[in-house]
């Protein structure tokens, strides 16, 4: 079964698409794809183009040729887009640091003082399980609402922890809804009982029981970060369901980046199986690191063959020895192929497009524009 071909260079084109989500498991090449799409993008299609990576990995920015990559775009030099007009932009996503916009944007600066001082928040901002992935639909949601890019490339972490980024809204809703932070937050409604009223009277023993498990000092953090957020738990809620209907919109077109891989074919059949679910655009495969080599001249068992001749008689071994490379070659093809299918058996109509294997890792412009050429031919 064949795949039909996904046009890459038409969907870098289309001035409707506006954001493209690069997924996929770790060490598959999906930093370098978004790089390389992105460069295209502004090179060949004329188009202002920003690449936000979530993950925290470095080679982006190498790749780029910058020194550091932080939460503000940085235009990358060198880029050829002659007369198109085009620019490339690089940033990497600072979770603490947009969270701390959020609250500056959403709040007075007492109140946002009050905010930053407070424990909890500190910790939340930097290290809580989900926040990286919210933070992230926040800053999409900023660049989009900004209407100052063409095209935004987000590369997202392995895909796993990329379906947090697409559950970061129902994950905030829950946190927002749930009965502890309702019953923390109600003192404050109310008119501000003291944290000691609070916890021996309004709460009973519910909050004896969590002042034990998490102690007094956390509970009271927390009910002043509860409080001091209350403002805006309509606008966190708000802001994360916009983005997720852009996510849903066919502006957005999410490719799925896979070697030929089990481990990495599994996690891309997984991951598109939720975009299905999710009623989210899935643009493509790009099926990464491919080897490739002619069979038609010598298939793999008679390049064997010969070469176990040339051995038995002593004679050729460097020309028995590029025989035995050329089988593997082979061989390795034909297992690609077969973990490959697995996935267009799954999702026939998904269209596909190989890139072959480099012969050295992607560290600079010119590798980015090699690779882009690649997935634009197919």
């Amino acid at each position: 079964m064949t795949a039909p071909r996904l046009d890459v260079d038409g969907l870098l084109a289309d001035p409707a698409i506006r954001i493209v989500v690069c997924c996929g498991a770790g060490g598959v090449g999906k930093t370098t794809t978004a790089a390389a799409l992105g460069l295209r993008a502004a090179e060949v299609h004329g188009r202002r183009t920003v690449v936000l990576t979530i993950d925290p990995a470095r080679r982006l920015a190498q790749s780029m040729g910058l020194t550091e990559l932080d939460n503000t775009p940085r235009q990358v030099k060198g880029i050829d887009a002659g007369e198109s007009g085009g620019e490339l932009h690089a940033m990497m996503l600072d979770m603490k640091r947009t969270f701390d916009e959020v609250v500056e944007q959403h709040t007075t600066p007492k109140r946002a003082a009050e905010i930053f001082a407070n424990p909890f928040y500190q910790a939340m901002s930097s290290t809580f399980a989900g926040t990286q992935e919210y933070m992230a639909m926040e800053k999409l949601g900023q660049l989009r609402a900004g209407d100052e890019w063409d095209l935004i490339v987000v590369d997202t972490p392995p895909s796993r922890s990329a379906l947090d980024f697409l559950d970061a809204p129902a994950r905030l809703s829950r946190f927002l809804d749930g009965r502890m932070l309702r019953l923390l937050l109600a003192p404050a409604r109310a008119g501000g009982k003291s944290m000691f009223n609070l916890v021996t009277a309004s709460f009973g023993i519910f909050s004896r029981t969590v002042q034990k498990i998490l102690g007094a000092q956390l509970l009271t953090d927390l009910s002043g970060f509860v409080a001091a957020l209350d403002s805006m738990f309509g606008g966190f809620r708000q802001r994360a369901d916009q983005t997720y209907r852009i996510l849903q919109d066919p502006q957005t077109a999410f490719l799925l980046v896979a070697a030929p891989e089990k481990d990495a074919v599994r996690e891309a059949a997984y991951f598109a199986e939720r975009l299905v679910a999710e009623r989210m655009p899935l643009g493509g495969l790009v099926l990464n690191r491919m080897h490739q080599s002619d069979p038609a001249g010598l298939p793999a068992d008679e390049s064997e063959a010969a070469a176990a001749r040339l051995d038995a008689a002593g004679d050729q071994k460097v020309t028995a020895d590029v025989l035995r490379i050329h089988a593997g070659l082979l061989r390795r093809n034909e297992r690609e192929v077969r973990v490959a299918a697995t996935f267009i058996e799954a999702f026939p109509e998904v269209p596909t497009v190989e890139v072959a294997a480099q012969p050295a890792d992607v560290h600079d412009v010119d590798g980015l524009r090699t690779i882009g050429a690649l997935l634009s031919r197919g």
